[in-house]
């Protein structure tokens, strides 16, 4: 028997149609693939990937993909063909929605990957249809009134809290003028439900009494754990509004989180293990863009290595470790992050994320990390490291001359040429993951500040950090072996061609090295003083040959 070549995973099931698969099995199988990430269902396949045929009623794909737009809700449309083994198989390609999909009879499932490895279709239960369509931006989980709650559930401590941090964060100052209604009202705390003022789950998160929250959202748990070595130094776990969770950790952060100074001519520059900004943009993060359905907790982790910040519930949609530079923000629970932009406590753009890495390419240290991110989890690493003081200097500098910050684009192309030596635009576009165009314009800029220096013309032209910066870290060697590579072999291979041709004139150069003709005409002179190359004419009709020495 032939095998179709390939196993079952999320996005691929075999369903075995030698006795007829029924219709509510081929539903089903569409249903979950549509509320996961579609996937592609092969009809006349057995689990092992054996190819047995199908059934002669499902041979007409026009009548089958119209009955599975009938019997899902919203209607589902498919593509369907017949594949050519020894025995025919039916592909049906399922699409992934944005939506939740439920059969016409009222059956919600989802796919999931058992422990063995293999996927399964599982029911999607209530609180993962909030799950779903928040991490879809369908639903504003915290915006949404707590069910059997009341407006006494939220506590005036809690909100005095509150105002506090609006006027140290001097978050928006018209909101202090508003008294408490009006407040819980302005920053959607509660909402008018009959008459009455019932609290949202923004407001039991940011405001709620303990009792309540730990009642009506047993998921809103947070951890602390500070390591030294493999001693532990502190290591708590407690169910508070966000807050006060946030104040108590910042507290810990700020305990444990050293310092050093550096002199910058006639002032000073403090750099800490971890940049406070930085640290309170991911912090807010974790807390506005977790899911509050799935159990778990904020969790915060610092050891010598650095510090991990995880929270429940994957990247929403559209968003990926790739791209975090350049999605629109637009986050899970927008009523509650919407708050905390308000109040001062998140960077008021959106652009939270930007802090997050400037405060480690300030201090020349490794970019922070979310490599561990799962569709579950999102986890952030920080890099203790060790700084890079010239590369500190060279920075500060530029945004002192400046009178503003270096765009967060511009730090990550000084970055990667720190790390990498020299780039070309099509290297720092793909290192940046940004167009072409784009980290032009952005390496250029850094070449007329005089912090990076251009090699080459065209395509062949190149970047690296300037001789300065060289210097001052006692790496001149690397400099010159960056900067005068290219002019050694540009000799060679204008010799090469010289022999080759019997002359060369400026234009071969242009041709032959994608250089300018005014670089043409420099390397060319310096050829001619080593006495390497002998000028023959003038005018257009200048050549170059070997002299007879």
């Amino acid at each position: 028997m032939a095998n179709i070549g390939f196993k079952e995973d999320l996005t691929k099931e075999f369903k075995s149609d030698k006795n007829y698969l029924r219709d509510n099995e081929i539903i089903d199988a569409v249903v979950a693939f549509c509320n996961t990430d579609g996937g592609e269902l092969y009809l006349g396949v057995e689990d092992d990937g054996e190819i047995t045929g199908l059934h002669k009623d499902h041979m007409d794909t026009t009548r089958l993909a119209a009955f599975i737009a009938n019997k899902t809700v919203p209607p589902v449309a498919v593509r369907t063909e017949i594949l050519q083994y020894d025995y025919p198989v039916l592909k049906i390609s399922v699409p992934k929605r944005t939506s939740i999909v439920a059969s016409s009879s009222g059956k919600i499932q989802r796919r999931r990957i058992q422990a063995n490895g293999t996927p399964e279709n599982v029911p999607m239960y209530p609180y993962e249809i909030n799950s779903r369509l928040s991490s879809l931006s369908l639903l504003d989980y915290s915006a949404q009134p707590v069910p059997d709650s009341a407006y006494e559930d939220l506590d005036a401590v809690e909100r005095e809290r509150l105002r506090n941090i609006i006027r140290t964060y001097r978050g928006d100052a018209s909101l202090l003028e508003l008294n408490n209604e009006e407040l819980d009202k302005a920053l959607r705390l509660a909402v008018v439900i009959d008459g009455k003022l019932t609290p949202t789950f923004c407001g039991m998160l940011l405001i709620g009494k303990k009792e309540a929250l730990e009642k009506n959202m047993p998921t809103a748990e947070a951890s602390i754990q500070i390591f030294s070595g493999t001693d532990i130094k502190v290591n708590e776990s407690f169910t508070l509004p966000v807050l006060a969770a946030f104040e108590k950790i910042s507290d810990y952060f700020s305990a444990y989180n050293g310092s050093e100074e550096m002199e910058m001519g006639l002032y000073r520059i403090t750099i800490y293990d971890y940049d406070i900004r930085a640290f309170r943009e991911a912090l807010v993060n974790a807390f506005c863009h977790r899911d509050y359905s799935m159990l778990g907790r904020v969790r915060i982790q610092i050891n010598e290595e650095g510090m991990t910040i995880t929270n429940p519930g994957g990247f929403i949609e559209g968003i990926n470790a790739d791209n975090l530079l350049e999605a629109e923000p637009h986050g899970r629970n927008t009523a509650l992050a919407d708050a905390m932009k308000r109040i001062g406590l998140a960077e008021r753009t959106g652009r939270g994320i930007d802090r997050i890495y400037e405060g480690s390419l300030i201090y020349g240290r490794a970019l922070p990390s979310y490599a561990g991110s799962a569709a579950n989890m999102v986890k952030l690493f920080i890099s203790k490291g060790n700084t890079d003081k010239e590369f500190i200097r060279m920075v500060s500098n530029e945004q002192q001359r400046l009178g503003k910050s270096l765009p967060i684009y511009s730090l990550l192309a000084l970055d990667a040429l720190k790390r990498m030596g020299k780039l070309s635009v099509n290297d720092i576009a793909e290192e940046l993951k940004i167009e072409e165009n784009r980290a032009k314009s952005t390496v250029e800029s850094l070449v007329n500040s005089g912090i990076v220096e251009a090699i080459g013309a065209g395509r062949g032209r190149s970047y690296i950090l300037s001789a300065k910066y060289y210097n001052k870290t006692k790496k001149p060697a690397v400099y010159v072996r960056q900067k005068g590579i290219d002019s050694i072999r540009y000799s060679e291979m204008v010799i090469q061609l010289t022999k080759s041709k019997g002359f060369v004139t400026r234009s071969d150069v242009v041709e032959l090295l994608h250089v300018n003709n005014a670089q043409a005409y420099r390397i060319l002179n310096r050829l001619v003083k080593e006495n390497r190359l002998e000028l023959s004419g003038a005018g257009a009709g200048a050549k170059y040959i070997i002299p007879n020495l």
